[in-house]
């Protein structure tokens, strides 16, 4: 008799969007116009245009239009504000990185919230570690967006059933330990919180040390807490083993996530689009999702559709006045 483990199943990006696919082509047949995305690129990165790319071409494939506008770096705030005013625009996306300093989370930050499709700006970042669902308490009418690759993870963790459904909201992932190589403040960080606010143990790596995230006391308003973890006993190679899931983005061909410290059965996930995994690691994991862009870029034109839900929530309320 055999002792080897038989492999997991790898779940392609593609099966797990088609259903938000669908949805989002069904939300766009219902409006009476053709919503309008901007894709604002101010750098020479390859990656960055094949990304413009693909975005306009995915834009246009379920129904929406999408216009690239290039402009020197310099000139990026100016068009900026020139999308924020215009009425015909209706989500705005920037190919960061353009400078690489503080100045890139100043241009971020100067999308207006009603059209920021990626969901990167302050009020959008402060409601999801806060855990706050509504633009408009106490109606309650307006839902907050979340940042598309962080609530795409989610999507993907629902989709592979980490969820548990028969829990109620905020308490979903009571019991699974999810460990995330990456700390970024665009993605590792928040999606840490979005997990533990949802009620995981979630072990945050970046190359300095290890955060732990767990859930705040109140399931509906209390932020997540956070603690340093002694790097004596704790580190990747003592937590990886015991996680339930392993997500990792390490921005670089030459990582590689050690097979050896995933215990056979972990779901595991890469949002680097690098191959942060070697290709053993399918004997390794029970579920095995490779990229994740595919998702998150339907979660980007379902924020749309949730911007223009609530533009028109707040039109109806100003003609009523």
């Amino acid at each position: 008799m055999s002792d080897s483990k038989p492999a997991g199943r790898t779940v392609l990006a593609s099966t797990i969007a088609k259903p938000y696919i669908d949805e989002i082509e069904h939300g766009v047949r219902e409006l009476t116009f053709t919503p309008t995305v901007v894709g604002l690129l101010a750098n020479d990165d390859p990656a960055a245009k094949m990304y413009a790319t693909w975005t306009g071409k995915t834009c246009e494939a379920h129904g929406f239009r999408y216009q690239l506008r290039t402009c020197d770096k310099n000139d990026l705030e100016a068009a900026l504000v020139t999308a924020n005013h215009d009425p015909d625009v209706h989500g705005i996306m920037v190919y960061f990185p353009v400078f690489g300093d503080n100045q890139d989370q100043y241009l971020q930050q100067l999308i207006s919230p009603q059209k920021d499709v990626e969901g990167l700006n302050f009020l959008y970042y402060h409601n999801l570690y806060h855990n706050v669902r509504f633009l408009d308490p106490p109606h309650n009418e307006q839902k907050s967006i979340l940042p598309c690759t962080p609530l795409a993870m989610v999507k993907i963790l629902e989709y592979l059933g980490v969820y548990n459904k028969i829990l109620p909201y905020g308490n979903r992932l009571f019991g699974k330990k999810v460990l995330i190589v990456n700390r970024s403040e665009i993605v590792g960080r928040p999606l840490a919180a979005l997990l533990a606010n949802d009620g995981a143990t979630v072990y945050s790596a970046d190359v300095n040390d290890i955060q732990q995230f767990t859930r705040g006391d109140d399931l509906s308003h209390t932020r997540h807490k956070v603690v340093e973890l002694d790097p004596e006993e704790y580190s990747v190679a003592t937590v990886a083993p015991r996680c339930d899931v392993i997500i990792t983005g390490v921005p670089s061909e030459n990582y590689k996530f050690p097979t050896d410290l995933v215990s056979y059965g972990t779901t595991v996930i890469n949002f680097s689009s690098a191959k942060n995994f070697d290709d053993d690691i399918k004997l390794r994991a029970g579920l095995y999702v490779p990229s994740i862009g595919k998702v998150t870029i339907a979660m980007l034109l379902r924020n749309l559709l949730r911007l223009i839900d609530n533009q028109a929530i707040r039109d109806r309320k100003a003609d009523k006045t």
